[in-house]
């Protein structure tokens, strides 16, 4: 079976998925992130070599203090007392995104991760404050800063300003959550990927549904426009 390389997702419905639970939001954004856990193994299994997570985009700033006050706590906590285990599961751990709009703390977490992880056998991007736009304004900046004449730039060299540069573009997109939409992630690297769309919520979401979908996947044909 053909299996993508890099996969994107969009892990949505944390909140629903807790509210229909009875539970809080936290609870949603902490199933969320066991889930997340689980989709590594997973991927990792099928032979998935990226992953990139749609983890906290530039717009959820603007939620309340107190659940991006969560979401920043359970950040901390992943980054200093599960370490060991994302090594354990062969994750090796990169952030994209704005870092400094993070306390100092976390940026420095952030930096330790990444270095303690270096030699996992699956590389997960966790796009972080993460917006496709900002993203592409910065790279353009970028060039500008350095000089390059307009006639000079190739996709290239821009790739390369990218807070992803580095990363292959995703074969396939996965949100959950009955959106269909992309919402601002990964517009430049994701206009030839394959995308699927699931009504289940993130915490809900089921390695029998991920394995369909690779199934599905590989009995696409991808043309590039061809």
């Amino acid at each position: 079976m053909k299996i993508p390389k890099t996969i994107g997702i969009i892990m949505d419905g944390n909140r629903r998925f807790a509210r229909e639970q009875g539970l809080t939001a936290f609870d949603g954004h902490r199933r969320g992130y066991e889930k997340l856990k689980e989709f590594l193994d997973w991927a990792k299994d099928a032979g998935v070599q990226h992953a990139v997570i749609y983890g906290f985009s530039t717009e959820n700033w603007n939620r309340s203090p107190e659940e991006v006050s969560y979401l920043m706590k359970l950040l901390r906590e992943v980054m200093t007392t599960e370490i060991e285990e994302i090594k354990k599961r062969g994750g090796r751990i990169r952030f994209v995104g704005q870092r400094e709009r993070f306390e100092k703390d976390i940026q420095e977490a952030m930096v330790n991760v990444e270095r303690e992880t270096k030699e996992g056998s699956i590389t997960l991007w966790l796009a972080l404050s993460y917006g496709g736009r900002a993203e592409i304004l910065q790279a353009v900046k970028g060039l500008m800063k350095k000089g390059v004449a307009p006639e000079s730039v190739t996709d290239e060299l821009f790739s390369q300003e990218l807070w992803t540069a580095g990363m292959p573009d995703p074969d396939l997109i996965i949100r959950t959550g009955g959106v269909k939409r992309l919402s601002n992630f990964l517009p430049w690297q994701s206009v030839y990927s394959e995308l699927f769309f699931v009504d289940t919520y993130w915490p809900a979401f089921e390695k029998s549904q991920f394995e369909a979908i690779l199934k599905e996947y590989g009995e696409r044909e991808r043309r590039f426009g061809a």
